[in-house]
């Protein structure tokens, strides 16, 4: 980072003053009122229906899915591909690890799991994945890269239409990994989602989340801010032709748990925690969570 003492000043007082119209749009959502006994959620910034959230996370993603890794090369500069390799490095799979990629319509955790194994344990290996999307468009996406790059033919990737919050299609105690990068944070209830982890894992099984965290280091907080707020819709217009749909992305961020209540969430999930349970990348913007089924 090169900015100047007063260029840094300057951007840590646009993200408070940003923060704070932020915060009166979320109370201004939070005052209107609603029918009796209805459930809501958050999608970004706004308070909506528990039962529409579905439906408005999945027309983000078909805005965004044919320029979605573009989007996201971009959007950190190219820095979510150091996470998602370092992820795999975490997670270090056997030569016959069945993996469970939840949220992974594009591909890119799928693809780098093959190709980890190929690498690690040689191309005679055993193992496979399952990518499960609850959104179309993102499955095509990876399924026309599957095909293009040569996986689709190996017999070792399949992709089917799932929700993560019930994946009826897997059985109980199925599979030996679980990832879901950049996902989670989109899911309704998010618990459910960590609850149906922690049934279809074997004994054993390892449970591995790459999401978005919460900064705490005030400095790169307000310069993170101000990239978020502004510059990153501002990409999505030029780039994907869709601000709005950005806009819900980094606003989805800051909805999340910070990074100890979601291993806490883990936790009480059932899953066995190392340590804090999570690894911080990237002064917090990302971070790596892991629980085991023991």
């Amino acid at each position: 980072m090169f900015a100047t003492y007063q260029t840094l000043h300057q951007g840590v007082r646009r993200a408070t003053q940003l923060s704070l119209r932020s915060a009166i749009r979320m109370q201004g959502v939070r005052m209107q009122s609603t029918s009796a006994g209805e459930s809501t959620t958050h999608f970004g910034f706004k308070t909506v229906k528990e039962d529409e959230k579905e439906q408005l996370v999945g027309s983000v993603f078909r805005n965004v899915a044919s320029k979605y890794d573009v989007m996201n090369d971009f959007m950190s500069a190219g820095v979510h591909r150091l996470w998602k390799d370092h992820l795999l490095n975490v997670l270090n799979p056997a030569r016959d690890t069945k993996l469970l990629d939840v949220a992974g319509g594009t591909g890119d955790i799928a693809f780098r799991f093959l190709d980890h194994v190929r690498k690690t344990h040689g191309p005679n290996n055993d193992a496979s994945v399952t990518v499960v999307d609850i959104n179309p468009a993102m499955l095509e996406v990876g399924m026309q890269r599957s095909k293009a790059m040569g996986y689709t033919d190996t017999g070792k990737i399949s992709f089917q239409e799932g929700n993560a919050e019930n994946l009826v299609n897997i059985p109980d105690a199925s599979v030996d990994a679980y990832t879901i990068a950049f996902g989670i944070r989109n899911c309704t209830h998010v618990d459910r989602v960590v609850a149906e982890a922690y049934r279809v894992l074997k004994p054993g099984g390892r449970f591995t989340v790459l999401e978005f965290g919460q900064v705490e280091n005030p400095i790169v907080k307000g310069i993170y801010d101000v990239y978020s707020f502004q510059v990153i819709p501002k990409l999505g217009q030029v780039v994907a032709g869709d601000a709005e749909s950005y806009q819900y992305l980094v606003e989805s961020i800051r909805k999340f748990p910070p990074q100890p209540k979601f291993a806490a969430m883990i936790k009480d999930a059932g899953f066995t925690i190392v340590g804090q349970g999570w690894e911080d990348l990237t002064f917090g913007v990302a971070a790596i969570h892991t629980g085991f089924k023991l």
